[in-house]
């Protein structure tokens, strides 16, 4: 995981640094206001933050008045959260290790990241007293969709294999609302919301931080290069004329409650 920022697939080592994560994609934290909003934490309310990352939206639960766990699978994330002051610790949305024992669970940019979302929506609600409410945003169906396509092109192009299923996890509405329902959870507000996203460190620099775990599948000398070859198929599409590249952006935010 990590996420507050992004966060890392499971089985792909820690691929994130807190400190590059920082200088390419504040924006993904710096985006969150709404998503937090809905979470609308309260003053003696226990909180996970699930992908917490760097810790920079568990800060904001916590100065709400709320008492935030933040879990994530990067040991360089988890590292950055405790610095914030954050009980931050390393581990598993699937098997998060907790019982009935948070009011909310919360989760900005991570949720995609986790390819068994079952799983992931299953320890939620281990994690979540009765009645208690799941808040999240998480890339849905149509996210980065340009991006994917020229990594694809890119990847087969150097003889690398091209599912990114394994990777990302995009729903639709319709998807994620039936693995909700089947994990107990009754949906207030689910939906899809288009939101281009401007990238000021450049198209490699997201590529590089953001879409890392697929660069890996290359052999490392061949990562720039890749990266530097997709962007270049990106351009038309994504950098604007004054040069400021724009990320094809659709975010599913949710708001859930486990039945009573």
């Amino acid at each position: 995981m990590a996420a507050g920022s992004e966060a890392a697939p499971a089985g792909a080592g820690d691929a994130w640094s807190a400190d590059a994560y920082a200088a390419s994609a504040r924006f993904v934290s710096d985006l969150g206001a709404p998503v937090l909003a809905l979470l609308a934490p309260k003053p003696g309310e226990r909180v996970l933050d699930i992908g917490c990352g760097d810790g920079a939206l568990s800060a904001e639960i916590a100065a709400a008045g709320a008492e935030v766990v933040g879990l994530d699978s990067s040991a360089s994330m988890v590292e950055a959260a405790r610095a914030r002051g954050i009980d931050a610790r390393l581990g598993d949305a699937a098997a998060p290790g907790f019982e009935g024992e948070f009011d909310a669970v919360f989760s900005n940019a991570a949720m995609h990241w986790m390819t068994d979302p079952d799983a992931v929506l299953a320890g939620c609600a281990r994690a979540l007293r009765p009645g208690g409410r799941l808040v999240a945003e998480f890339g849905g169906h149509g996210n980065v969709a340009a991006i994917r396509t020229a990594l694809i092109a890119v990847l087969a192009g150097r003889g690398a294999a091209t599912d990114l299923s394994e990777i990302w996890y995009f729903p639709s509405v319709a998807e994620h609302s039936r693995r909700l329902k089947a994990a107990g959870f009754a949906v207030g507000e689910i939906a899809l919301i288009p939101r281009p996203t401007r990238v000021d460190a450049g198209a490699v620099a997201w590529l590089e931080t953001l879409a890392a775990p697929v660069l890996a599948r290359l052999d490392p000398q061949q990562r720039r290069p890749a990266a530097e070859e997709v962007a270049a198929l990106l351009a038309p599409a994504l950098r604007d004329a004054e040069g400021v590249w724009w990320a094809d952006y659709v975010r599913l935010r949710l708001s859930a409650r486990l039945a009573a």
